[in-house]
């Protein structure tokens, strides 16, 4: 499993910082964030994606998913087929769409579940052409695929090796989604997973409770890692596992912070490998 950083909370870094980042920090490479202003756009994919991934494989690093921008959800997107043959050219096989959002007070669900399904099939061909599997990600708060039960209802049917699951147990829990459930849903088509920690309380709302959410640097929060590393080694999933850095800390203690998740991570990911038991080494301040 390489564990890598998405690129997303780093988006004033060049292409040489990320690199000194990776080594510094001592992870395998980068969940590449393709959206304007960052260093590899829509628009200059074509010639810049390839480029970056051969001058991050000169220094070890790898490159196994890009993501792309919010707005690319359909196969007619004009950045599609210039990123999927870049992705090609580059040798990069996982590609993270955007979100369909969904509103339960004017939307159908099941309409919505078959329109997506017709966008899936599109991307299903396009998977299959340029040799790249097309990912959609488990994310809360009334997003479609909102956890894995609801991305079953969009990608149950399309070929495994064109789409895939990209699973996130931080959302999973906003949704009350216990990850070994989900995983065993999504098995087949289990790509990537995302690692976030999230913490859930109880906020005042109208003289009754209601979820309060606050995403939290890993051990902190709600997640149960030691559950999560376990499902992973029980079914043998050699995918990537992709950091985000979406805790919510003041400005000045995000490098510290980072430094931290990375080797949290770093120690569950290394503890399922070789079978040690999965207890957390997590720091505090």
């Amino acid at each position: 499993m390489q564990l890598i950083v998405f690129s997303k909370s780093f988006r004033d870094k060049s292409i040489s910082a990320l690199i000194e980042l990776a080594h510094a920090h001592d992870f395998d490479g980068f969940d590449l964030c393709v959206r304007p202003g960052y260093p590899v756009e829509p628009e200059n994919a074509p010639e810049r994606l390839p480029e970056v991934t051969r001058l991050m494989r000169a220094e070890g690093l790898a490159i196994p998913m890009v993501t792309g921008n919010f707005d690319l959800l359909t196969p007619d997107h004009p950045a599609a087929l210039p990123l999927l043959g870049a992705m090609d050219r580059a040798d990069i096989r996982l590609l993270k769409l955007g979100y369909f959002r969904f509103d339960p007070a004017t939307m159908d669900y099941w309409a919505e579940v078959e329109r997506i399904r017709v966008a899936f099939a599109g991307w299903e061909a396009l998977g299959r052409r340029y040799g790249v599997r097309i990912c959609y990600h488990t994310h809360s708060q009334r997003m479609m695929g909102l956890n894995c039960a609801s991305l079953m209802h969009l990608i149950q049917g399309f070929d495994p090796q064109a789409v895939g699951a990209y699973i996130d147990p931080g959302h999973m829990a906003v949704e009350g989604e216990e990850f070994a459930v989900g995983v065993a849903m999504v098995r087949r088509y289990l790509s990537i997973v995302s690692l976030k920690d999230v913490l859930l309380t109880r906020a005042e709302s109208g003289g009754h409770g209601a979820k309060a959410i606050r995403w939290v640097p890993a051990g902190e929060g709600v997640v149960d890692w030691s559950a999560v590393f376990g499902v992973l080694a029980r079914i043998g999933f050699s995918g990537p596992l992709t950091i985000h850095c979406e805790f919510e800390v003041p400005a000045a203690a995000f490098d510290e912070t980072f430094a931290r998740e990375v080797r949290f991570f770093r120690h569950m990911r290394d503890a399922a490998r070789i079978g040690l038991p999965l207890t957390s080494s997590k720091e505090r301040p």
